[in-house]
Formats: C-alpha cells, structure tokens, sequence
C-alpha cells in the first residue's frame, strides 16, 4: 500500500492543476467574448454616427461653398503654334527640350495630333517654354528655338533639338542653326545677348502660376479669337498616349457644338 500512495497523490494533484488550469481558461475565454462584444458595439456606435454625419451633408444646402478655381493661359498671341489661329480649340503645351518625355510626346503623339486635329483646323496647337532647373541645356535650347523662330524656322529647330536631346551643349546647338541655314550672324547675336530669357521666364512663370510641376504638361480650352487668353477645360499631365488626347478633345468639340 505505501507504494501506492505516491501515484495516487500525484494523480490528485494533475488532477487540481487540470481543474485549475480549465478555469482559467475558461474565464480567458469569458472576457475575450466580452472585449469582442464592446468592440462590435463601439463599431456600430461608430456606423450609426457616420451615417448621421452622410444624411447631415446630404440634406444640407451648398450655398456659399468655394468653387473650383479656373485655370486661364494668358498671352498665347505671343507663343509659336501650330494650325488655324481660330481652330475652335486650342491645346497648349508646356515643355522642356531635355525632356525625354516630352521628348517621346514629339515623336509618338504629336504627329497624330497633327493629322487629324491641326492640320484639319480643329485645334490650334500652342507652345510654351518649361525648362525644368535639372536639366542644365533646356533653358538655352529655349533660347536657340526662339531665336529659330525670328527667322521663321522655331518648328524647324524645335524638331531638331528633340531629335537630339542628349546633344544640346552650345556648339551643338550652333550646328543645328546652321544645318537649317540659318543667318548664323543674326542667330548667333540674338543667343549671345539673351534676347529671349525673359520670354522663356515669363512662360514659365504662367506655367507655375496655371499649376505645372513637371513636363510635359497639357492644356485644352476654347479658342476665342478675340482673347489671347483661354480658359481651360482640361488639363493633361505627362505624355499620355494618343487615346487620352483624342478623347479629350472629341469631348470639347462635342460639348461646344
């Protein structure tokens, strides 16, 4: 019988811990399901707040509520374009020539632009000058264009820089001229004197002041003939594929006839 007594007392005391052990466990259990209980409760207290806030916004009037500020593009009389002068409507283009974005825009979206919007009138396509600060050749290839453009070739010359983005130092920029037979005497004084840098910081400055932060960036409005200035309808930012820039446009064109 002494032998027996050892297992039997250990038995007893498994037995005390499993019971013990149970009850804790048990009222583990017991205050989870409250803590879940308050937070499905202080869930619902919250939806039914919301739901009181939504019905509050709904009913209530809007009188006096600020209006979405209008974007207007000022002295575009003064910016090289492409197309009618009176197309209905007008797409302005703020850009960099060091841009390879802007670069990509050139040669995979502006021809199609091109034949079916400017060429047949119904746009007219406007170009403003961005050089963003990291790109240290973009200000005065601005320049370069414009001079360009004094002797009737700034499209010319437009092309021929994003042709040759990686090549915009000074020299480079003088071989261009040349290749478009440019009056390299005149080209060379108009760059050497900074004619245009105020013309290149005014764009930009209109470009901030509409809301650009990168290039290219795009700007459709109604044209009117008797205002240099356009009001915009829609604004597109990077170089968007072709698709974007047609629906855009076919909407103005619907929504102004």
């Amino acid at each position: 019988m002494p032998n027996l007594r050892v297992p039997l007392a250990l038995m007893i005391i498994i037995l005390l811990c499993a019971l013990t052990g149970c009850t804790q466990q048990s009222q583990d259990l017991k205050d989870l399901r409250e803590d879940v209980k308050a937070i499905k409760e202080g869930q619902e207290n919250i939806q039914k707040e919301l739901q009181e806030i939504i019905t509050l916004l709904k009913t209530r009037p809007v009188t006096g509520a600020p209006s979405e500020p209008e974007v207007v593009i000022h002295n575009t009389d003064r910016a090289p374009y492409k197309g009618d002068k009176n197309a209905k409507l007008t797409l302005i283009e703020f850009s960099d020539f060091q841009c390879p974005f802007c670069g990509r825009h050139v040669s995979e979206t502006l021809p199609q632009l091109e034949a079916e919007y400017i060429k047949t009138g119904k746009v007219k396509y406007v170009f403003f000058d961005f050089p963003l600060d990291f790109h240290k050749n973009a200000f005065k290839a601005a320049e370069a264009a414009s001079c360009a453009g004094e002797q009737g070739k700034f499209w010319q010359m437009h092309d021929k820089l994003y042709e040759n983005q990686k090549a915009l130092e000074p020299n480079d920029l003088t071989n261009y001229a040349k290749g478009l037979k440019l009056d390299m005497t005149k080209f060379q004084d108009c760059m050497d004197s900074d004619k245009y840098s105020n013309k290149v910081k005014s764009d930009l400055a209109e470009g901030q002041k509409a809301g650009v932060t990168g290039t290219p960036s795009f700007f459709l409005g109604v044209t009117n003939p008797k205002d240099s200035n356009v009001q915009v309808v829609k604004v597109i930012k990077g170089a968007q594929p072709y698709a974007s820039f047609k629906q855009a446009i076919d909407d103005a064109l619907s929504a102004k006839d």
